[in-house]
């Protein structure tokens, strides 16, 4: 389900959501895009990224045209990864962005933290998913212990992901994934 969850800075809950028209009017409030795309293209598990971005290509186009990004890739990442707990342990440090950061999740689900404010908006993005998070916005995001995912990553420079982190410890105050997804059950 997907669900956003807003907590103040000392982390107490403020509110949750579960309707995908709301989760995206709150969102828009920030300047955070959150769509939500048709994901059920027929695709293998294994499914390799020409095979999705063929599957995918005129909501890709689409969105290209509206953005103009330098590259597009695949990422997926399943619970039997050797590399999980170092990819993991990249994105839970709160960053920042000099461009916007564009996911699609065309399947699995992954948790989204972004720091605006005095407010961290934890938004559980599952298959079907797209958010838009804007560029220099403060964010970190965790896929779990046993993540199982797969995204397009949009990127409007060919540097691909390039965080700036922050030094702050804030995602430590903060429900992981984990946590998260079994308190929404």
């Amino acid at each position: 389900m997907t669900a956003l969850t807003i907590r103040n800075a000392e982390g107490e809950a403020v509110g949750t959501l579960s309707d995908h028209a709301a989760i995206a009017a709150a969102l828009g409030e920030l300047g955070v895009e959150f769509e939500r795309w048709d994901a059920n293209q027929p695709l293998a598990d294994d499914a390799d990224q020409a095979t999705v971005l063929a599957a995918y290509k005129d909501d890709v186009e689409q969105l290209n045209a509206r953005y103009g990004f330098q590259s597009v890739d695949v990422v997926a990442l399943g619970p039997d990864h050797p590399q999980k707990a170092e990819m993991r342990q990249k994105f839970l440090a709160e960053h920042t962005h000099a461009d916007f950061e564009v996911r699609f999740f065309v399947d699995g689900s992954g948790l989204f933290y972004l720091h605006v404010d005095d407010k961290v908006y934890m938004v559980l993005c599952e298959k079907g998913d797209l958010i838009s998070v804007p560029a220099n916005t403060t964010h970190w995001f965790d896929m779990g212990t046993h993540p199982h995912f797969k995204c397009i990553r949009f990127f409007t420079t060919s540097d691909g992901w390039v965080g700036n982190f922050t030094g702050s410890d804030i995602a430590t105050r903060f429900p992981d994934f984990d946590t998260f997804v079994s308190g929404l059950q």
